[in-house]
């Protein structure tokens, strides 16, 4: 099974598509954020889904009330992208506006060091917002593998843990696997090095050793 997604957080849309195909052999999916959406259009979002086969996340980390993130959300799915990153600390309501239009993952925890200020006090209530609501993942530190281990005894069954912050930030593959997250996204450690398709296959074949 694959599990290694790749943040691909670049300004230029040419340079996205190609070291998404170059590495789409070693990857589960394609995570997008503003930068790379801002300079390239929604239409960034389908081209990377017909270049590599794979599923697209919007990482649009929505944190407005309903009908805006409804609003964006409608065209962020029909631009092609299969699953939309979205905060929980708005609320059930503006959670559920996205999640009636497609698959959603609830940020319940970020992995820079600021987010022990505000949303780590509070990731409980999203880790009971979760699973209420039932989306298809969570968002959890790679940085900070205890707390993903609290995460998933926390969080109900079926239930994803999607985890940034592998490579650049810090985080340890073996030690966040361990730990229960069940896909690593990996961003600067791939793009932003020399053989993008090298290092994608050599963190995939890491994540499989570790599993073995």
């Amino acid at each position: 099974m694959k599990r290694l997604i790749l943040a691909i957080d670049v300004y230029d849309r040419e340079r996205a598509l190609e070291i998404a195909r170059r590495t789409a052999d070693y990857l589960w999916g394609v995570k997008v954020n503003w930068p790379l959406i801002i300079c390239s259009g929604l239409d960034i979002l389908g081209e990377l889904k017909r270049v590599t086969g794979l599923p697209v996340i919007a990482d649009l980390k929505l944190a407005d009330i309903p009908n805006t993130n409804r609003l964006i959300a409608r065209k962020v799915f029909e631009a092609g992208a299969d699953y939309v990153i979205v905060h929980g600390f708005t609320g059930r309501d503006s959670v559920s506006a996205v999640m009636e239009l497609g698959e959603t993952i609830i940020v319940v925890e970020m992995s820079h060091p600021g987010a022990r200020e505000f949303i780590q006090p509070v990731s409980d209530g999203l880790i009971e917002l979760a699973n209420e609501l039932r989306p298809f993942g969570v968002i959890a530190p790679a940085t900070r593998p205890g707390r993903v281990a609290y995460i998933r005894s926390k969080l109900d069954g079926g239930i994803n843990i999607l985890t940034p912050g592998v490579g650049a930030q810090g985080g340890n593959v073996r030690s966040v696997l361990k730990a229960g997250a069940d896909y690593i996204i990996v961003g600067r450690s791939i793009y932003g090095s020399e053989n993008p398709r090298e290092s994608a296959r050599k963190l995939h074949e890491e994540i499989g050793r570790c599993e073995t």
